[in-house]
């Protein structure tokens, strides 16, 4: 396994095909929990674990037995591992860190029918990974998700107190924004690894 491969599995899942601004993957909670920053990040870490944890317990229930003539099983499969792990997650949150569990709200058991967490043990599968290159895109793949959602959470904070047109003000000017950011994005579409 060379390093670059997973570096370039990397780069590609935080910056060139980032979830939410290249693929379109996990919009609901980016829209919802992005109004501040500490609620921002603190989802994005969940996303990381979830992502992360999907992807190394997916892999194997794939290759052992999913791949035994069951392939039309892998989304209903899928699913209950990751709603397993965000049930987990919330114990935990809730337990732990229960002001954050208040600040996610609804936003938390949602993760489980997050698109972007299954498209990473879909996509995971459609490009045929390894153990190792699945666990890095699915933790990268958070990564990507934490940054795409701290940054937007950063910039409507400032919105916040900012003028704009009456029409604009609130979901309409996130929207726009989000469109923008996603447009900045684009131009890593280019990004070659060495």
């Amino acid at each position: 396994m060379a390093f670059a491969n997973l570096f370039e599995i990397a780069l590609g899942a935080i910056l060139v095909n980032n979830f939410i601004f290249s693929q379109f993957l996990g919009i609901c909670p980016f829209m919802g929990v992005s109004k501040k920053i500490d609620t921002a990040m603190g989802m994005g870490m969940a996303v990381i674990f979830v992502m992360g944890v999907a992807s190394a317990v997916c892999w194997p229930i794939n290759q052992l037995l999913l791949n035994l003539n069951l392939d039309f099983m892998q989304t209903v499969v899928f699913i209950l591992v990751i709603a397993s792990l965000v049930q987990f997650v919330e114990m935990f949150l809730q337990k732990a860190m229960p002001a954050l569990y208040q600040a996610l709200g609804v936003y938390l058991p949602l993760i489980t029918t997050n698109c972007a967490v299954l498209g990473v043990v879909l996509q995971n599968t459609q490009n045929n990974y390894d153990f190792i290159q699945s666990v890095v895109y699915g933790v990268t793949g958070g990564v990507g998700f934490l940054l795409a959602i701290v940054l937007f959470a950063s910039v409507r904070e400032r919105l916040e107190f900012s003028e704009c047109p009456k029409a604009f003000e609130g979901f309409p000017i996130a929207l726009v924004t989000a469109g923008l950011m996603a447009l900045a994005f684009l131009g890593f579409s280019g990004l070659k690894v060495f």
